[in-house]
């Protein structure tokens, strides 16, 4: 019988760790904080916003919006930005990405505290994935799939992983996550050659490429454990992810959904992230 890999499940699991280590914190005269910096009001931006709010009042940790114009010039978008980042009350900064118009988030990206960037999105923060390094922060996405995957009981060591998707944000680090795990990793993209052949001989499946339903019946067999990243919606405007769920989830040992799966763990990745930047930054 197929196992569906349920978000909230995973989200419970991590709620009791991350409510002891905000007590720590308070504990040490420490008030994690983060700041969510939002370009306009993007509708799937607003979503995952209402999701981190309801996460992290949950968990008692304080949030605070910095709603920026949609028309903002170039100049002033750095200048806010730099505010947040040089705020000694904020421990961790989630910038709402990609930029709406003509701005550039390439400054943000550079100039961020490394310590406060709690997804992942510096190149300090990428190199420090890709070298290993334990206190670097991986973009949420990554690391709500390992989480998933660790509360499941699925042991990666060893295990052939297909990764479909070569994105910064998704594919790419979670690559590196998963060979730290000792998993064998393939990646796939455009140019693949016979991609279901692919991921036929995975043991495990990440879907990250952002196409609704790319993964079908002929990706998969009776022992795949199938992870859907994607978000998108379908003709039916119903979101749904790159995964086919009906066509696989009769065949396959186990699959997430959309909604309800991995997009679940983020925001409690996120506030993990937070509380670590908290701890980081009192060190300083």
């Amino acid at each position: 019988m197929t196992v569906v890999m349920k978000g909230a499940e995973v989200a419970v699991g991590m709620k009791e760790a991350l409510l002891a280590e905000h007590a720590e914190l308070k504990g040490m005269g420490v008030d994690p904080k983060l700041a969510i910096v939002r370009v306009g009001a993007r509708g799937d931006d607003l979503a995952y916003e209402r999701g981190a709010l309801k996460r992290f009042a949950g968990l008692g940790i304080t949030t605070q919006v910095y709603e920026l114009p949609e028309d903002i010039e170039q100049a002033d978008f750095d200048a806010e930005f730099g505010k947040v980042n040089a705020d000694p009350k904020v421990h961790g900064i989630l910038l709402f990405r990609p930029l709406p118009g003509g701005l550039s988030d390439e400054a943000a990206r550079r100039t961020i505290d490394p310590r406060k960037d709690v997804d992942g999105m510096s190149p300090i923060s990428s190199a420090m994935v890709f070298a290993g390094a334990r206190d670097g922060f991986a973009p949420c996405t990554p690391g709500a799939v390992m989480e998933m995957l660790a509360h499941y009981e699925v042991d990666l060591k060893g295990k052939n992983v297909t990764l479909v998707g070569r994105s910064m944000v998704v594919g790419r680090p979670l690559a590196m996550l998963m060979l730290a795990a000792n998993a064998t990793v393939t990646i796939c993209h455009t140019k693949t050659v016979d991609m279901p052949a692919v991921c036929r001989r995975a043991d495990i499946v990440v879907a990250a490429a952002g196409k609704a339903g790319m993964i079908g019946a002929d990706c998969v067999t009776d022992r795949s454990i199938v992870v859907d990243v994607g978000i998108n919606v379908g003709p039916d405007g119903k979101l749904c992810g790159d995964v086919d769920f009906e066509a696989v989830s009769s065949i396959v040992s186990m699959v997430s959904p959309v909604p309800g799966g991995v997009g679940a763990v983020t925001t409690s990745v996120l506030a993990r992230n937070t509380l670590r930047a908290a701890r980081l930054l009192t060190k300083r």
